[in-house]
């Protein structure tokens, strides 16, 4: 199996011993038709016991033990863009959590309570992720696709402090600090959630082993399942109606062979295509899904 560019047409052409399958100006697109023709191509996700929508309720009863303290750390690891920061919001907002993200609205100094979360996104350094827990403590921190984190030795060691076990955990920076504003050590009381694209079995064994861990990876047939059951709650695109809501997942799962780069936000656009021209919607929506993103 291999991938080639072919100068004469501009198209990557995809060979499945020795013979020209498939051929595409994008070489992604090529790549996953390769891929859904010969499975051992790439490695597929791991087989799971549990269904997707029921690893999805572990997360909803998991975070919510985190909320209450009754563990202090979970991770929610596995495919992208499948609504997996929004399932660990809703959680955490029914358990009575209130969101202070926006930190503008409160004095400087403020004590915040314990019934508090804050979701912090993007790249940190080690000594940035010391100041957060030290400002953030005593609240939960939701860190997602905060990935930095989970890679720097230096980091993993101070969320290995974080999220030890015992009654009290305490974290020490030991290297120079001209932080004067910073203590070098302090009790850490809050709790954590890890959002991460990353597979569990990637993750550091030692960060991993402290968390209680639901990896919600899946397959495109998975992607389907459970774009199946967003679709009927209320709060998904209100304002279109949920006939058109269950017309789109039906088509992808008719096209499912073609389509490229599988996420909520497909069914999204599929939504939007159906509802702007209910009658004439079919080829916009294959040429979006299979081309167009």
């Amino acid at each position: 199996m291999d991938i080639q560019f072919d100068k004469s047409t501009g198209k990557w052409v995809g060979y499945v011993d020795g013979k020209a399958v498939f051929s595409s100006t994008s070489k992604y697109y090529v790549k996953q038709k390769l891929q859904k023709t010969t499975p051992a191509f790439m490695p597929q996700p791991k087989e799971q016991e549990f269904g997707i929508n029921e690893r999805f309720q572990f997360v909803d009863k998991i975070v919510k033990m985190v909320a209450k303290r009754a563990t202090p750390s979970c991770i929610i690891s596995g495919s992208g863009g499948m609504g997996k920061t929004y399932t660990v919001l809703k959680a955490l907002r029914e358990a009575g959590m209130k969101d202070v993200t926006d930190l503008a609205s409160f004095e400087v100094g403020m004590g915040l309570p314990k019934d508090s979360f804050r979701v912090l996104k993007g790249y940190t350094t080690a000594k940035g992720l010391f100041r957060t827990l030290q400002e953030c403590n005593n609240m939960t921190l939701v860190l997602d696709d905060f990935d930095s984190a989970l890679k720097d030795p230096v980091s993993l060691n101070l969320l290995k402090a974080a999220l030890d076990g015992y009654s009290k955990r305490y974290i020490t920076w030991n290297s120079e600090m001209r932080d004067e504003d910073l203590d070098r050590t302090f009790e850490f009381k809050g709790t954590i959630i890890f959002i991460t694209n990353i597979p569990s079995e990637k993750l550091d064994q030692a960060v991993r082993s402290r968390c209680m861990t639901v990896d919600v990876s899946m397959s495109q047939e998975e992607m389907v399942e459970r774009m199946s059951v967003i679709v009927e709650s209320d709060e998904f695109l209100p304002e279109i109606s949920i006939n058109y809501k269950r017309e789109a997942v039906n088509f992808i799962r008719e096209n499912l062979a073609d389509v490229v780069n599988l996420s909520l936000r497909s069914v999204i656009q599929v939504v939007k295509i159906i509802d702007a021209d209910p009658a004439r919607y079919r080829n916009l929506a294959r040429y979006i899904l299979t081309a167009g993103q």
